[in-house]
């Protein structure tokens, strides 16, 4: 049956990819709505900032469009676009830490001695617990708060785990860690939390950093705008779209702005 799924699951995959590198630009639109949720929890778990996530997820995707021509179908899309999201949040990592002088952070796959190295520790223990009249929202928050306080490997871990339910061998190879790490990853980060939290964490996990609705418009208007594409543009015909691709791919490929980090 899971064979059976995740064949399914390739061609689906590799229909989009075929129309989008046709031209079909709605297929690409499609294709964000698709992943924004995961994939923004992803980044903004990683950098623990919404700005910077929402930045960093427009790279990727801008980054996605010129290179999809490359994907084969190897591992699943979501995983490809998983690992263009990781690398534009790690190197953001990486250089944010060359500015302050600080370790830079080489990989999601931390070894034992870095792994508590992005540790909050004044945040993780000095917040109160919610109120018992506090609001579900405002409990969230305080857990979004909590969660950052984790270090790296933990927050993507729980998040792929816990908030977006993710399988231990779809977390590993999204990741690219062994599934055992995953188990032990996710085992320590929900000690942690319910260390502050208690037994309040497993009710409000699943509206950890809420990304849906206008959040989700914001994404694919500003990837669109970017690509300098219009809501007209959109109903052009086939032929016009395939032009415009050609175009575009000619102008970015000799653009600095999307080198690979």
């Amino acid at each position: 049956m899971s064979d059976v799924k995740n064949s399914t699951t390739r061609d689906i995959d590799l229909q989009i990819v075929r129309r989008v590198v046709a031209g079909d630009l709605r297929a690409f639109e499609e294709l964000m709505r698709h992943h924004n949720r995961r994939l923004y929890r992803l980044a903004r778990a990683t950098l623990r900032n919404d700005a910077d996530a929402e930045d960093a997820l427009q790279e990727a995707y801008l980054q996605a469009f010129r290179t999809l021509g490359q994907f084969r179908g190897d591992a699943a899309l979501g995983t490809w676009l998983a690992r263009l999201v990781l690398n534009e949040c790690l190197g953001r990592l990486r250089r944010d830490a060359r500015r302050q002088g600080r370790m830079p952070i080489l990989s999601v796959c931390l070894d034992e001695d870095l792994m508590f190295a992005d540790m909050d520790a004044t945040c993780f223990h000095s917040c109160c617990a919610p109120d018992q009249e506090a609001s579900r929202a405002e409990f969230r928050r305080l857990l979004e708060r909590k969660l950052d306080s984790l270090p790296i490997a933990f927050r993507t871990v729980f998040v792929l785990r816990t908030v977006e339910e993710m399988s231990i061998e779809e977390t590993a190879q999204m990741l690219g860690i062994a599934e055992a790490t995953v188990r032990s990853r996710h085992f320590r980060a929900r000690v942690l939390l319910r260390a502050s939290l208690a037994e309040d964490l497993e009710q409000s996990g699943a509206g950890l950093f809420e990304f849906g609705g206008k959040g989700c418009d914001r994404i694919v208007a500003a990837v669109l705008a970017r690509l300098d594409i219009s809501n007209s543009g959109m109903d052009r015909s086939r032929g016009g779209d395939q032009a415009y691709l050609s175009n575009w791919y000619a102008v970015t490929n000799h653009s600095q702005r999307f080198r690979p980090h």
